[in-house]
């Protein structure tokens, strides 16, 4: 039997092509229209209740797979549409370039000896306090984002979207997103935005691994260690206290031999985190291998998510 055109696949390619080429779009995007109207609602239904903020995280995150599976419906038998209409969505879930230029112009700033405008910067990359922030720790915070964000804003959209077409990157980044905006541990967030992390937690566990297992993979192609990336990961990933970003952050620092890990702020919480790898701490320069790696990484996985696809029978893949 003959294998059917993949017009899913065919538009998570295209969309991390745009990406790729042309980062997130300047206006108009459609995740932050998401996130004020998710902010709205959340004004609305804000109770210092894990039940309320379980019930408001079904409510967006349904909402946007429910969107995402009339999209899917709507295109069933147009595999042209259904390729147009993935790679616009995986074009806006997709966040991968943006964050390596993010990470570019904080190593421009550190370059330039611009410090003011390198803590200015930080808050695009990473929830710390900036105010008191050396170069050492600037450079640490944006190559721990970059390996934290490479599942986040590229290997988990593209997973999710390989497992469930359109449904599931839209329903991901809406998770995701709720996370960024509820799901830190502040006073007014620990029991609103409790089901937002959990749930995000939930949905980047398999990612976070592929994430990792890439960083070994891609290793070599930036001049990295796949023996010391697996090392790393395996021996170091489970002492960081999310589920998930310690798997990345090992992986990427062993792959290019470095050393993270250490004591961060964010306002009134300070978190002392685990050493990760064994190199050195990271420096200035650090921060573009960093996102040379990141790149590969999720150019890898938006070529298994492609691959996955062609391999179904029937329009819908």
């Amino acid at each position: 039997m003959r294998t059917r055109p993949a017009p899913t696949a065919a538009g998570l390619a295209l969309g991390a092509l745009a990406d790729l080429l042309l980062a997130d779009p300047r206006r108009g995007h459609p995740v932050a229209g998401f996130g004020r109207a998710a902010a709205a609602l959340e004004r609305r239904v804000w109770r210092d209740s894990r039940a309320a903020g379980a019930g408001y995280t079904t409510v967006c995150v349904g909402t946007a797979t429910a969107l995402g599976a009339v999209l899917h419906r709507a295109t069933a038998d147009r595999p042209g549409a259904r390729t147009l209409v993935t790679a616009g969505a995986t074009w806006a879930v997709l966040g991968g370039t943006s964050l390596g230029r993010a990470a570019d112009t904080m190593a421009g700033h550190l370059e330039a000896g611009d410090l003011p405008a390198a803590r200015a910067h930080l808050s695009t990359l990473a929830g710390r306090d900036p105010s008191g922030l050396g170069e050492a720790e600037l450079v640490r915070a944006t190559v721990e984002s970059v390996a934290e964000n490479t599942s986040d804003a590229a290997v988990a959209p593209l997973f999710w979207g390989a497992v469930a077409g359109l449904p599931g990157l839209l329903g991901y980044r809406a998770a995701n997103t709720l996370d960024a905006m509820v799901g830190y541990r502040s006073a007014r967030y620990a029991r609103f935005g409790w089901a937002a992390a959990r749930f995000d937690d939930v949905l980047n566990w398999l990612p976070a691994r592929l994430t990792a297992l890439l960083t070994v993979a891609v290793a070599p192609l930036t001049g990295g260690s796949p023996a010391d990336a697996w090392r790393a990961w395996h021996r170091d990933g489970a002492a960081h206290p999310s589920p998930n970003a310690g798997r990345c952050e090992a992986a990427l620092a062993g792959a290019l031999g470095l050393r993270l890990g250490g004591r961060n702020v964010y306002g009134t919480r300070v978190e002392e985190r685990p050493t990760l790898g064994d190199g050195q701490p990271p420096v200035r320069g650090d921060i573009r291998r960093a996102v040379r790696l990141s790149r590969a990484v999720w150019t890898a996985a938006a070529a298994l998510a492609g691959l996955s696809r062609v391999g179904r029978r029937g329009r819908s893949a």
